[in-house]
């Protein structure tokens, strides 16, 4: 009954639940006004999210893949699976090793539990939410799909994404398991397709996301399109922000990436201080060759454009504050240098993902810990302020 109440498309109920949540904005706005700085939303733990893969292949043992759940409640609650490259067989290699990845054995009530199976964790996945439709993001749902347990599962993304996948779901490559009808088969995912209009979308129990669309490079069909979304958690208004594949806003025919960092901007670090983005090749490779993928060089610069629209942001807000607006500091404004960007960012983890493993070498070094320590060197270099961070598959990131 309550998951019908909460996917329930009536007009009426979506409505109620948008002018439930603007009020509670309202009054937990007021709240955290009063509240000393201890106690304020940005020292709170909001998420808990498990990397089943953070790769961008050629192992297919560890594509990207993460379960997300509300830091309040438990993982049998329920699970969003933010992107599907690596899935059930990962994850059951992964407990073997550590079958203590989701937390403690402890159930509500304090008794010892069983731990968790790759199948027990995956029957509680109410979602899936995919940047968009290449194998290295989707594999584990394409293959899993005719055997997930647990209620119907929502598949969230761009139309494009989604009909990329049904592609995949055509009968031919794959059986068509996924449909757009609310009335289909229980067996069947469910397409569930997001506007990036820039407002938030419900999705989740306590979770909301804003999508916006990224280039990915273009090939004979024309230009790929992948994802930014801000995932936020609603209670708290806290959120952070996870990127698709990323085309560099330098080379692309048109920009979109910087539409990401605008709309960033205003909440950095107090709302969004963790920033999940891809650097899929080292240093040097050059343009024509990236294929839709960032290099280290390309972002640092994607992270300058970060600092500068934080720190325009910053500028016009104290403007605005004070009566006298002084012309130095709106020249300042369109002319930023880099000493005006130092430590913009402090404040704000900035986790590495997706980086392409090196089949060709037998380097004992995997290629993330080059791709991390060159790209904390290019940020640490211009001063930016943030923290840059490597992710590991297999393990527990808390924000």
């Amino acid at each position: 009954m309550v998951q019908e109440w909460f996917y329930g498309s009536q007009e009426s109920i979506v409505g109620l639940y948008q002018r439930i949540l603007w009020i509670s904005r309202l009054v937990k706005s007021w709240v955290f006004d009063m509240l000393p700085s201890p106690l304020s939303p940005r020292s709170a733990t909001t998420f808990d999210l498990v990397v089943v893969g953070a790769g961008g292949g050629p192992d297919e043992t560890n594509l990207s893949a993460y379960l997300v759940k509300p830091r309040d409640t438990e993982w049998e609650d329920g699970i969003l699976a933010l992107e599907a490259g690596s899935g059930q067989g990962t994850l059951a290699r992964l407990l073997r090793k550590n079958p203590h990845i989701f937390g403690s054995d402890k159930s509500k009530d304090g008794t010892i539990s069983s731990v968790y199976t790759a199948s027990d964790i995956y029957s509680s996945v109410r979602c899936f939410l995919l940047t968009h439709a290449h194998l290295d993001h989707i594999n584990s749902l394409v293959l899993s799909a005719g055997s997930l347990r647990g209620c119907r599962k929502r598949v969230y993304g761009l139309n494009q994404t989604l009909q990329d996948l049904e592609l995949v779901f055509s009968d031919r490559i794959w059986p068509n398991l996924a449909s757009w009808k609310e009335d289909d088969e229980e067996f069947k995912l469910l397409y569930s397709s997001l506007e990036p209009d820039g407002a938030y979308h419900p999705i989740f129990p306590n979770i909301a996301v804003q999508a916006v669309q990224l280039n990915h490079g273009r090939d004979s069909l024309g230009q790929h399109i992948s994802t930014a979304f801000f995932i936020r958690h609603e209670p708290s208004l806290r959120e952070f922000l996870f990127f698709g594949d990323v085309e560099p806003d330098s080379i692309a025919e048109q920009p979109q990436t910087i539409n990401v960092w605008r709309a960033a901007a205003p909440k950095i670090p107090e709302m969004l201080s963790s920033i999940f983005i891809e650097c899929s090749w080292p240093t040097g490779r050059k343009d024509d060759i990236l294929y839709g993928h960032l290099t280290p060089e390309h972002l640092g610069n994607e992270l300058a454009a970060l600092a500068a629209e934080v720190v325009k942001y910053r500028i016009t807000n104290q403007q605005n504050g004070s009566k006298e607006r002084p012309a130095r500091k709106k020249q300042k404004r369109n002319s930023l240098t880099s000493e005006d960007l130092r430590d913009a960012l402090a404040g704000v983890n900035v986790y590495i993902i997706h980086c392409k493993d090196d089949m060709t070498t037998d380097s004992d070094r995997p290629i993330r810990e080059i791709i991390v320590e060159q790209v904390k060197h290019i940020v640490e270099g211009r001063g930016l302020g943030a923290v840059i961070l490597p992710v590991e598959q297999g393990t527990c990131i808390r924000e």
